[in-house]
């Protein structure tokens, strides 16, 4: 099992730089490969702060790569839960993986942003 970061992920979904993007086709495409959550997390963020890709196209995007047969994640249903939420509100990602956590895995989250306790008592 091998490991790629955000800056692999980012150039294979991007495909903005002839080389680097061909070598982390490479990687991904060849190798049994775990996404961490932070991995994931950094990848949002810079999908949505740095190249302003809107949320629905982020969380469709990385829920067909989660697809792949060689890519695991760390925990496919929070992620899939947080991406959905992702999606349909404007939240931050690790405000939805948050939530996830919570919905799916019933652990309590205690917090002082408003908008995260708003929706978990939802």
């Amino acid at each position: 099992m091998k490991i790629v970061d955000a800056n692999i992920v980012l150039r294979y979904l991007l495909n903005d730089h002839d080389d680097l993007s061909a070598k982390a086709a490479m990687i991904i495409e060849n190798n049994k490969v775990l996404l961490p959550n932070e991995v994931v997390v950094e990848v949002v963020y810079v999908l949505e702060k740095v190249y302003r890709v809107k949320n629905d196209e982020i969380c469709d995007t990385l829920l067909e790569l989660f697809k792949y047969d060689n890519i695991d994640v760390d925990d496919m249903e929070i992620l899939e839960e947080a991406l959905i939420l992702f999606r349909e509100r404007r939240l931050d990602f690790v405000d939805t993986l948050l939530y996830a956590y919570n919905k799916v895995k019933g652990y309590q989250v205690y917090t002082f942003d408003k908008k995260l306790n708003q929706l978990l008592k939802e």
